[in-house]
């Protein structure tokens, strides 16, 4: 079940990604025209930026999930098997321990509970919390840069359940000695 469900996450992650990448183009070449007619939309350019950060970290955890990374594999090639079984579980150990060390790190930088302690009251928390993440405006979007950064919450929380999938498969090769550890689609 947990490999179905990172599966499927993983391709909406592919899915939104692309229509990212399409957004992107678009907001490009738009930006481009007006240019190109005197009179430049300069939040064209930032809302093409966080769309293409977006966009990078959403395909991030899929290419994860895929394990479809690049990958130095001189040492691993030399190694029978049973030695790139060990050096994959390693790496999906890995992968796992980094996206749970970054989702702490994300929960210590919003802060929500201490959010919601401060009844959502943004200059309390401020005050309590000396944490200005709620505060600052984008620069010419006007929107709060905390709506924009949610996309690293959101690929910790991803790729931590890509990387426990990962993990669990990798596991799980040890009972059938001729699977590899491939992403299932």
């Amino acid at each position: 079940m947990l490999q179905r469900f990172s599966s499927r996450l993983a391709r909406c992650e592919e899915i939104a990604a692309a229509a990212l990448a399409a957004a992107v183009t678009c907001l490009i070449l738009t930006n481009i025209a007006f240019r190109a007619l005197g009179s430049p939309l300069y939040w064209i350019s930032e809302l093409a930026i966080y769309s293409m950060i977006w966009m990078t970290f959403l395909i991030a955890g899929a290419v994860f999930k895929r394990r479809q990374g690049i990958a130095v594999t001189l040492l691993s090639d030399l190694l029978p098997q049973t030695g790139r079984k060990l050096i994959g579980l390693w790496v999906d150990a890995m992968v796992l321990l980094f996206a749970l060390l970054l989702v702490w790190l994300c929960w210590r930088w919003y802060q929500p509970l201490e959010l919601a302690q401060a009844g959502f009251d943004i200059r309390a928390f401020q005050g309590h919390t000396f944490n200005f993440i709620y505060a600052e405006n984008t620069s010419t979007l006007g929107v709060k840069k905390f709506w924009a950064w949610l996309i690293v919450p959101w690929f910790a929380l991803s790729l931590s359940l890509h990387g426990w999938a990962n993990l669990i498969q990798s596991l799980n090769q040890w009972r059938t000695p001729t699977q590899e550890p491939t992403a299932k689609t």
